[in-house]
């Protein structure tokens, strides 16, 4: 199957017709409408084979994925995703490979409105490139920079499930099988926090999505702010699973560094919290207060109010210490 027949018949068609597109798929650039004073948001996130996600990775989960992974990138600006392009890199046109591969694609498209309006297709190692483009409200967005000592540290959801899923499927830790099914779908099929970031539009004075491992996203708010931070880990939201798989102490472990959470962390000022707190229940997100900033400009962890070292960091492309 030739290039144009992939596009034509597998990307062409999609259930999201958005008005503000004014020529999506078919010539050499499309062509959108952003509504006045609002800035449009764009990210770029590549997942390439046994990388980011292992080689026996289903083709709807890939699907799935490529899109959360940038949708997550845009909800921790506080945007509305709007638009996505996707280049995808195939050792060979398996139709049923691609066909699944796009139904992953277009659920998570359908469902949040977002329409796929380009992109290229190329034969080599399997690789997808996904560029989102967003929408927020004119200086109504959140940014790294706009921590504050004093703020609080909040984190959405539950830490260190998808990362335990990884290091099973790697051979590196047995996981009981009851807990499998529901450790894999954390992996493999992760949620953006899509309402809860422009929830947090209002509240956060800055926020980052956690694909690296937390300590490793901290410090780039940390740096980004200017400010430390002291991170409690009696506080830290831990499965069940997480934590009779492997045990307190290594369970904390793996949810300080093990990345692919795709969970919100954000700072929130002492006067915002209540309000914070109330919009995000509203939008079905759980929080976890898990530490406060400091003008330190160094990340500290404390366990039972005595401080601990910081041992692990996190995931970081083109180190020798690979997950």
């Amino acid at each position: 199957m030739k290039e144009f027949d992939v596009i034509k018949r597998f990307f062409s068609e999609q259930a999201v017709k958005r008005k503000d597109v004014s020529l999506g798929i078919g010539d050499d650039c499309a062509l959108i409408m952003p509504h006045e004073r609002q800035h449009i948001a764009v990210t770029t996130d590549t997942l390439v084979a046994g990388v980011h996600f292992p080689l026996q990775t289903e083709a709807r989960a890939i699907g799935h994925k490529s899109v959360a992974v940038s949708l997550s990138d845009l909800a921790a600006m506080g945007a509305e995703p709007s638009w996505i392009s996707l280049a995808i890199t195939l050792p060979d046109t398996d139709e049923t490979w691609l066909s699944e591969f796009c139904a992953g694609v277009f659920e998570l498209c359908e469902y949040y409105n977002v329409q796929l309006i380009g992109g290229d297709t190329t034969q080599g190692p399997l690789s997808i490139t996904v560029t989102a483009q967003g929408l927020v409200p004119f200086d109504k967005h959140v940014s790294r920079a706009g921590a504050k000592a004093g703020d609080w540290l909040y984190v959405t959801g539950e830490l260190g499930d998808a990362a335990l899923a990884l290091r099973h499927v790697q051979g590196k830790i047995i996981v009981e099988d009851i807990y499998k099914a529901q450790i894999m779908t954390k992996l493999d099929y992760p949620k953006p926090r899509v309402l809860a970031g422009q929830s947090l539009r209002e509240y956060a004075s800055s926020a980052i999505d956690l694909s690296d491992g937390l300590i490793s996203d901290l410090e780039h708010i940390c740096k980004a702010s200017g400010v430390g931070a002291n991170v409690v880990l009696d506080d830290l939201p831990i499965s069940n699973i997480l934590r009779d798989t492997l045990g307190p102490e290594k369970a904390v472990e793996l949810a300080l560094s093990g990345g692919d959470d795709y969970e919100l962390l954000f700072t929130v000022s002492e006067d915002n919290k209540v309000g914070m707190e109330t919009a995000l229940a509203h939008s079905g997100t759980a929080v976890t207060c898990i530490g406060q900033l400091n003008g330190s400009e160094k990340i500290t962890t404390t366990l039972d109010s005595k401080p601990v070292p910081i041992t692990t960091s996190g995931f970081e492309h083109f180190s020798h210490d690979r997950k």
